[in-house]
């Protein structure tokens, strides 16, 4: 067996490795900055015209090149929050049974079910959501719930109105089901790494399952837990195809849940083709908002990630 040193163990390679994955990490913020300045340049007609007042302004009108950014982002984080609300309690018990509660014969076919709803385009989702979710609503759903809760005092206008069976409502729910995936993923690794030995000795003590999740698991494993949920809504912040089918794409202020409205990607999808001059700027500036309001909420999450990481090691 030869003892000459390999070529790989030269100092010349070592360093042409170091300096090429060195280029490769810096590579990623070369992108991002591309990203925020082709963004920047081509809003610049649009900031200049609209200033501040851009992010304030309801109206959308091409006709007369008047255009706002608050009717696509308030259905943004409307729909976002809504498929969040909906996704994160389901993703939870999904997670749950999977790491606690399922007997090792039937964890493997609902852990692949799983990643099957997350390998699914979203276009296939936008579909259904449609051809079948909104006929349902609009036929049985909305009217079910506009007749029971529409009346009530604080919350009733939030379902009030016609039953479209488009609209804000019908949006987030069909994102919920995008990132349950996600969520219930991300949730079953980070329960997964809870020492054995912290719920046996739980057990032990006579402690139920819900004690030994609400006591034990959680708070060992909240910041994961609060990572899963951002990553959920950042993939809901995002997501164009599926929304623009079922959200209704109106430039209205919704006045209900079921009103029909805009986000910023389905606007930007629907009209971006088309667009020239004064409102193709308007829809990149909405591309730049929608980029950096996804900076500032994964921004917010790696913060308090590590704000909960660090109470944690100071325990």
């Amino acid at each position: 067996m030869s003892n000459k040193p390999s070529c790989l163990n030269h100092p010349l390679a070592e360093g042409l490795f170091k300096h090429t994955t060195q280029f490769f990490a810096w590579l990623v913020f070369a992108m991002l900055a591309a990203i925020l300045i082709s963004l920047v340049i081509g809003s610049w007609e649009s900031l200049t015209r609209f200033g501040l007042s851009f992010l304030w302004t309801s109206d959308w009108d091409p006709n007369n090149d008047n255009y706002g950014a608050v009717v696509p982002v308030i259905g943004t984080l409307i729909s976002a929050l809504i498929a969040l609300l909906i996704a994160v309690p389901i993703s939870f018990g999904i997670a749950v049974f999977l790491t606690e509660l399922a007997p090792e014969w039937l964890k493997r076919p609902i852990s692949v079910a799983v990643e099957m709803l997350a390998a699914i385009p979203s276009i296939i989702y936008g579909m259904w959501g449609l051809f079948v979710f909104v006929p349902l609503f609009q036929e049985h759903i909305q009217p079910t719930l506009i007749e029971l809760l529409g009346d009530l005092p604080l919350i009733g206008v939030l379902f009030s109105g016609a039953p479209f069976g488009i609209g804000l409502f019908t949006a987030g729910l069909v994102l919920a089901i995008m990132i349950i995936p996600y969520i219930a993923s991300m949730m079953r690794e980070v329960f997964g790494v809870v020492p054995p030995m912290l719920k046996e000795s739980a057990y032990g003590l006579g402690s139920t399952t819900w004690e030994v999740v609400w006591k034990i698991i959680l708070p060992y494993t909240k910041a994961g837990v609060v990572g899963s949920m951002m990553l959920g809504l950042g993939r809901a912040l995002g997501e164009t195809m599926a929304v623009t089918f079922v959200i209704g794409n109106a430039f209205n202020l919704p006045d209900s849940l079921f009103s029909p409205s805009a986000s910023i990607a389905s606007a930007i999808a629907n009209e971006f083709n088309e667009a020239t001059g004064l409102q193709k700027s308007a829809l990149m500036e909405l591309g730049l908002i929608l980029f950096l309001i996804t900076t500032v909420v994964l921004s917010i999450s790696r913060l308090m990630i590590l704000r909960m990481s660090k109470k944690e090691g100071n325990k």
